[in-house]
This record gives C-alpha cells, structure tokens and sequence, in this order.
C-alpha cells in the first residue's frame, strides 16, 4: 500500500536505488568471480533497463505523489552514486 508521505529511511538516505544497485553488484561480481565476458555484458543491459525504468516510470510517479518532498530528496541523494554521509532531509521518518 503506498504512503501518504515521502519515506526516506535506511539505505535509501544514501542513494535512491539502492535495490538495483545490489542486483548489478551481485551480477558483476558473478561476472567477474568466474570471468565470465557475457555476464558482464548482461550487467550492461541490465543496468541499462533499470536506468530507462527509472528515469522513464519510477521518478515521475513518485515525483507526481510526492511533489516538492520528493523534488528535495532528489537533489541531495543520487540516483546511482551513494554519498558519503547519510542525508537528514525532511523526508526521513
């Protein structure tokens, strides 16, 4: 059931996605654990969908729910590059 508010909590004070982010770890590491050329390859697409997915579906909709919560939220976490310190933004409940 969606929230009526913005939930910001746990790894997601890091980076916005961090699910993906730990499916493409574990397929480039599967990848490079048993040097397999393709499995890195197949890292690529999937990074790749999930970046279409993402930017195409998932942002606006929560940017459409969510509004200028989520439009902060945005320009203090990134979307695939987690930062250093965990964000305190007044979306973290």
């Amino acid at each position: 059931m969606p929230t009526e508010q913005l939930v910001v909590s746990g790894l997601y004070r890091y980076v916005r996605n961090p699910i993906y982010l730990s499916v493409l770890a574990i397929i480039v590491g599967q990848g490079l654990l048993f040097g397999i050329t393709a499995v890195l390859v197949w890292a690529g697409v999937v990074a790749a969908a999930c970046h279409v997915f993402v930017v195409g579906y998932e942002e606006p909709t929560l940017r459409r729910r969510y509004g200028q919560d989520y439009d902060t939220y945005c320009a203090a976490v990134r979307r695939w590059w987690p930062r250093w310190r965990s964000w305190q933004g007044s979306g973290e409940r």
